[in-house]
């Protein structure tokens, strides 16, 4: 048996798992996951909004301008980068690029004059839009054949899959975090 042979079998053998989950059932749910997580890599939905308005963004521009909009309170900086966990200088160099394209603009806080929110102008606005066409519509070419029962339920269960994910993954980026000070 090649040593490589052996590697894929011990990754491949059953993981116990004592959460009362059906192990058919978690295993297809990462496969799945793997699966649509590497389609997403591609950044398809993003990168043919930006070929359309603005070809020389890249796709982590994008990401601001979505951090953006479930950002509670006030846009700044520092609750972008926290919003997409990066580092703020980071968030300072992709809002800067932004800004200098006219995306978003400064504007000062009415709470404190001497600091700096952001907002998206109509060109982010115009962005954002083609961004959300582009996935209704390959959205809708998957959906449109399933029951509304099965899209409503589909819908509420994602939600709170990625609701969870997002939860457990946070969990596991602020361990990280704790480890490395």
């Amino acid at each position: 048996m090649s040593k490589l042979h052996s590697i894929a079998t011990a990754a491949d053998a059953p993981i116990k798992n004592s959460s009362g989950i059906a192990e058919q059932d978690l295993a297809r749910v990462s496969e799945t996951f793997s699966r649509m997580r590497l389609m997403m890599g591609k950044r398809v939905f993003g990168r043919a909004a930006i070929a359309k308005t603005m070809p020389d963004l890249e796709v982590m521009h994008l990401d601001v301008l979505d951090a953006m909009r479930r950002i509670e309170g006030e846009i700044t900086v520092g609750a972008i980068a926290d919003a997409l966990r990066i580092d703020p200088s980071r968030g300072s160099r992709l809002v800067s690029d932004l800004v200098s394209r006219g995306v978003l603009q400064r504007v000062a806080s009415q709470e404190d004059g001497r600091r700096s929110l952001l907002e998206r102008t109509e060109l982010g606005d115009r962005l954002l839009m083609e961004v959300r066409i582009v996935k209704r519509s390959v959205l809708t070419s998957v959906l449109e054949d399933w029951p509304a029962d099965d899209i409503e339920a589909f819908s509420i269960l994602f939600e709170k899959f990625v609701a969870g994910f997002y939860d457990a993954t946070a969990e596991l980026t602020a361990m990280r975090d704790e480890q490395a000070d």
